[in-house]
Formats: C-alpha cells, structure tokens, sequence
C-alpha cells in the first residue's frame, strides 16, 4: 500500500472536488505539516517501511498528534525510545496500541503474527543485560512483520550456551548480534555461519568500555567477514537492516 496517490488520480480526485487543494499539495509534496513535526508521508512508497517515530525528546501530546495522523493510514506505525511514562500516557490515549517497557517502544497495528516464520531473524545477545537493545530489534522487526527468534545469554565467557543454539543461529535468513563488553560474540558467530551478521555494541561494560566505544570499535575491526556494524544501542538501526534484507531473501525464494 502506498501512502502516496499516483499523480493522476490525485489530481483526477482535486477535479472531481474529493480532494481540497490543501490534502492534494500534501499528497503531491509527501508531507504533512503538523507545525512541531513535518511527517514524511512518502516513505513507505520509497522505502517500503512507514515512518518511524523517535520518541525521546518529544511531549506525549507531540507523539499523540504524530501517531492520530499516521494511525489514518492503517498501516504499522512503531515510536521508539518511550519511557514507561509516556507509555503509559499513549496507552490511555491510543486503547488499541502496545506499549513494550522492556523495549521502550510503543506500537499502533502491528503486524506481528503475520510473519512467515521459515525466514526469521535471529536476535542474539551475549549477556542478559543486553536484552533492552535486543528487545528494541525485535519489536521493531515483529511491528513490520518479520518472524524473530530470541537467542539471549550466548556469551563467550560460557561458549558452551552458544553451540546449544547454534543451529537455530544457523538456519536465520539475518543475524543480529549484540553485545557490550569487548563485543566478542559477533566475531565468533560471524565465523560459523553464511548469512549476513549485523552487530550492536551497546554501552553495557565497566569503565573501560567507554560507553560503548570499545566495544563499537572491537566489532569494527572483527577478523569475521560478512559483519555489518551500526551504532551504539541502536537495536531499531539493525532490525531495519534485518528486515530489508529478510524481505529480499523471501522474495527470491518465492521467485
């Protein structure tokens, strides 16, 4: 489904008087003007994904009139980076919505469950800790409809955990890794198998680690081939990633 008419039928529509010359500009430009937000409206017909909304840094009343215009639409619509708080407050708002604490995200007409669950994402964490980012990717590739399997808990310090998944690991169409510390994990997995890798390190570490500086670095430089590295914590950045590349794998295999 596309957000954005054909510019016939939206000019055919200003004709026929069902469009105002306001919502035809809106429509022909790609954006919608909230004063505060300027939402893309376009996306999903370039991208194939909707807008996402970050929600750090924005009001509730900001985010609610972001998600009343996209929620028009029907289609998926994911906020990310929403404390339990605002959770809590667009929950009351939005009574059909899910709020994730864990993930801090919050989701209007998910499409999770509608996934193919033969070509799924595996999300890999090595410790517990990293869980929070993890569960970030995971709601977010389930809110675009994408099977995932959670593998936490992997770590290197016990390798013994990771070989009794690493056939589940093995069989993903993506692989998301993520780990803090010195980012061990990704170069190990990297090695074992024949789909694309995408690492996050996250800030988890003692001092050293910088907030997650050592540990983007050490995945920088992993000797694995086939690693792909986003940014610090950045779970959605790498679900994303996943998706697209889950999306392609499907498709040829239908072809």
């Amino acid at each position: 489904m596309d957000f954005q008419p054909n510019l016939e039928q939206t000019l055919r529509s200003l004709q026929a008087g069902h469009l105002s010359v306001e919502d035809a500009l809106e429509q022909i430009n790609g954006v919608k003007e909230l004063g505060y937000a300027a939402i893309d409206t376009d996306r999903q017909r370039r991208n194939g994904f909707p807008e996402v909304v970050y929600g750090e840094g924005k009001t509730v009343e900001q985010i609610e009139g972001i998600l009343q215009f996209l929620s028009q639409k029907e289609l998926p619509i994911l906020t990310t980076r929403v404390s339990l708080q605002k959770g809590e407050a667009l929950s009351q708002r939005f009574p059909t919505g899910h709020y994730y604490p864990e993930a801090r995200c919050f989701v209007l007409n998910s499409k999770k469950g509608e996934a193919d669950s033969e070509h799924y994402i595996a999300v890999v964490t090595a410790g517990t800790s990293d869980v929070p980012v993890a569960e970030e990717a995971a709601v977010t590739a389930e809110t675009f409809g994408h099977s995932v399997r959670r593998i936490y808990d992997v770590g290197v310090a016990g390798i013994h955990r990771l070989f009794n998944r690493l056939e589940e690991i093995q069989k993903a169409s993506v692989i998301i890794v993520i780990a803090g510390m010195e980012g061990a994990l990704v170069s190990v997995v990297g090695g074992l198998v024949d789909v694309p890798v995408i690492a996050v390190p996250t800030s988890i570490g003692y001092g050293s680690n910088l907030q997650g500086l050592t540990t983007l670095m050490s995945m920088l430089t992993s000797c694995a081939s086939g690693v792909t590295v986003v940014n610090i914590d950045n779970g959605f950045g790498a679900a994303y990633s996943a998706c697209m590349i889950n999306r392609l794998n499907h498709n040829r295999k239908e072809n």
